[in-house]
């Protein structure tokens, strides 16, 4: 499961919110005598700090937070407007609901407020009908965001958190050492920076995510220098006899020269800030070492011709174009703007595009049920329009908190809906005792709720996270006792109501939970990684037939963004499917991680071996069989595989392929041996996942 943010956040969020939202409740309340502004002056810090996940610290979260502002404004005025009836709060709730659940597909940074933002709205959409109110309500938000917004910045920011530039630059940094000596950096030191480069080990408000060109460049320059790094750990991990050093040439040593050259000084530009250099120069020296390459093999003299050294320069050719691609990226994202577009336009589809229409892509990418970005979506909009309409038509005291309670508690999977429901009604029964208890003590003695309130919510904000929903939800219903009882004459009826109002829209949220896609992501992992794989079998042999095309010209890579839509669902369910509670997953033995490395690798090969590799033209049939042949191969056992994941029927053993009949001298030579490596690679993947999910014989002749 993702962890949850450490103690040291949580207190730190804890004492912002609590101190922005009793500036703000209290000069409202006592000062201004404004009731209306108070309490949304109170509950926007509430909503925006606690009950959002606004990612960064200090002043990144302080712009998040002020960027909402407009947002805020519009859905409590919308809410405010549509109170004037049921029928009308309850549409509202469902556009708004989706709508703001879906922003998750724009990444942490857009996608953080959206519960906040939800909150406001449900606080505005409830009885009375009051537009004369909307004034005090826009302001009470306006001060509430200002407030929590000078607090992100003054009190207790926390550290920066590490740009991913930085990150990129510590690693393109390193490999440049890696390259230039293999002995200066150790394979422990190389996988640490390969997987401190996964999303999930990046700070939320640093990871390239979104759907913009400046995330996309990033994601893909970070993806292409994690290659290099892992690249660079498994040639280290290569045994060579004692005293026998490997087998190379000058052509591979120029060349590795210019990837270090080339990473360093990408690497030097990232951390300075300043624009990154091109990369022209490795663009030259890759076609320069491929046009070697194959001039040595069509010369059976040549020492190039020797097929243990062609793999060697494989290897140094596919470190040059991983790094080639990372450079490249790292311009785009530096660029930020649109680009003429870049060649091979396969790779770079996105940098010539406008925005609106890579907006667009993302939205419609996922704008299905087979999407957990959709599902969840209608999930909580489902589940606040419901939860609206049963509050509004029994006409409950303090509705919103029925809202509320579907807001919070609901979860991906109805066995974890039920078990946060039930920790919560036994924190909100007990709670509810306490408030009970201390209205009846207190009476009407304001100044005491006043004195109590601030501890109150630094306990039950700093506490509750930390030990529990139970503990959460009992806290907080002390607190908003401790604040309705200063705005309206209150007594132990309101911590009645909130037992029925929490428990109504839990048994919403349980409903929802149960009708709508109970199990999560565990259904979707299984249909978009099958997908995946299926997909990926189809480019394999369209791959292979672009090299194979009859043509002196350079061939055209296959159209590999079905393959990415794929891959995006896939990495989204998987996401998804590892936060769930470990009951949601037990028994589940496929390799889904090896399911999305099959994926990454495939679509690397599709395209960048028909833009960097010469055309095989003229191939010797029995090669041209072979690569053929184990190309259709590796469809089926895709497609097998596949198979399993959506009927469970585990694949049956006895796979065989044969090994590669290269010819020992030709020109082709070198495109071959590329070829090989790739497809041999994506067999060794496949070998991996299917032991995963079946017998261990089944995988047991390599290709």
């Amino acid at each position: 499961m993702t962890p949850g943010p450490g103690g040291a956040v949580i207190l730190r969020r804890s004492i912002q919110v609590t101190c922005s939202a009793s500036v703000g409740f209290y000069t409202f309340l006592y000062g201004l005598q404004q009731p209306v502004a108070a309490l949304y002056a109170l509950f926007t810090p509430i909503a925006l700090g606690l009950l959002s996940t606004i990612p960064g610290t200090g002043r990144q979260q302080a712009w998040i937070t002020l960027r909402t502002l407009p947002f805020g404004v519009a859905f409590v005025a919308l809410g405010t407007a549509l109170a004037v009836s049921t029928a009308a709060a309850v549409a509202g709730m469902l556009i708004a609901g989706f709508l703001l659940s879906f922003t998750v597909v724009a990444g942490p940074r857009t996608a953080g407020p959206a519960p906040g933002l939800q909150l406001l709205y449900i606080l505005a959409c409830f009885p009375p009908y009051a537009p004369q109110t909307l004034g005090a309500r826009l302001t009470g938000v306006a001060v509430g965001v200002v407030l929590l917004s000078l607090c992100q910045v003054f009190v207790l920011s926390g550290p920066p958190a590490t740009s991913y530039r930085i990150v990129l630059a510590d690693a393109l940094e390193t490999a440049a050492a890696a390259v230039v000596d293999p002995a200066r950096v150790s394979v422990a030191r190389l996988r640490d920076l390969s997987e401190g480069m996964r999303l999930s080990q990046v700070s939320p408000g640093e990871r390239p995510t979104g759907p913009g060109r400046r995330d996309r460049a990033l994601a893909q320059a970070g993806a292409a220098v994690r290659r290099v790094l892992d690249q660079l750990a498994s040639r280290s991990t290569t045994s060579v006899p004692p005293g026998a050093a490997p087998r190379t040439d000058r052509s591979s040593a120029a060349l590795r020269e210019r990837v270090a050259r080339t990473c360093e000084d990408t690497g030097a530009a990232l951390r300075a800030g300043e624009r990154p250099p091109t990369a022209d120069a490795l663009d030259k020296a890759i076609r320069q070492f491929q046009a070697e390459r194959i001039r040595r093999a069509a010369d059976p003299r040549a020492p190039g011709a020797d097929t243990d050294v062609l793999r060697r320069q494989a290897a140094d050719l596919t470190l040059a174009e991983s790094t080639w691609i990372a450079v490249t990226a790292v311009g785009v994202s530096a660029a930020g703007r649109r680009t003429a577009p870049l060649r091979p336009r396969e790779l770079f589809w996105y940098a010539d595009l406008p925005t609106t229409q890579l907006w667009a892509r993302r939205i419609v990418g996922n704008a299905t049920h087979r999407s957990v970005w959709f599902q969840n979506a209608v999930r909580v909009a489902c589940g606040l329009a419901i939860a609206r309409l049963v509050a509004g038509t029994l006409d409950l005291a303090h509705g919103f908190w029925v809202l509320l309670a579907v807001l919070t508690l609901g979860r991906t999977t109805v066995g974890a809906t039920w078990r946060a429901v039930r920790q919560a009604m036994v924190g909100n029964l007990v709670g509810a005792v306490a408030a009970g208890a201390l209205l009846i003590a207190l009476g009407r003695h304001l100044d005491a709720y006043a004195v109590l309130l601030v501890p109150g919510m630094l306990i039950a904000f700093a506490l509750g996270p930390r030990l529990g929903v139970a503990y959460a939800q009992g806290l907080f219903t002390l607190v908003v006792t401790l604040a309705f009882a200063q705005i309206t004459p209150t007594s132990w009826r309101l911590s009645e109501a909130r037992i029925v109002d929490v428990v109504t829209g839990s048994v919403i949220g349980l409903l929802c939970g149960l009708l709508a896609w109970p199990a999560g992501a565990r259904r979707e992992v299984h249909r978009t990684m099958a997908g995946l794989l299926r997909s990926c079998g189809t480019l394999v042999p369209a791959t292979v037939e672009a090299l194979l095309a009859p043509s002196a010209a350079a061939p055209s890579p296959p159209a590999t963004l079905p393959t990415l839509r794929h891959l995006r669902l896939a990495e989204a369910a998987y996401a998804q499917f590892r936060s769930e509670p470990p009951t949601a997953w037990e028994g589940a033995q496929a390799d889904w991680h090896g399911v999305l490395i099959v994926a990454y690798h495939t679509v690397l090969g599709a395209q960048r071996l028909p833009c960097f590799e010469a055309p095989l033209a003229d191939v010797p049939p029995d090669a041209r069989a072979w690569v053929r042949g184990t190309a259709a191969k590796l469809t089926t056992e895709a497609d097998r595989i596949a198979t399993y994941f959506t009927t469970h029927e585990r694949p049956a053993p006895g796979r065989s392929t044969p090994g590669p009949p290269l010819p020992e001298h030709h020109p082709a030579l070198p495109t071959l041996i590329d070829l090989e490596v790739w497809l041999t690679d994506i067999d060794h993947q496949l070998a991996r996942i299917e032991d995963s999910v079946g017998p261990k014989t089944s995988m047991s002749s390599p290709l």
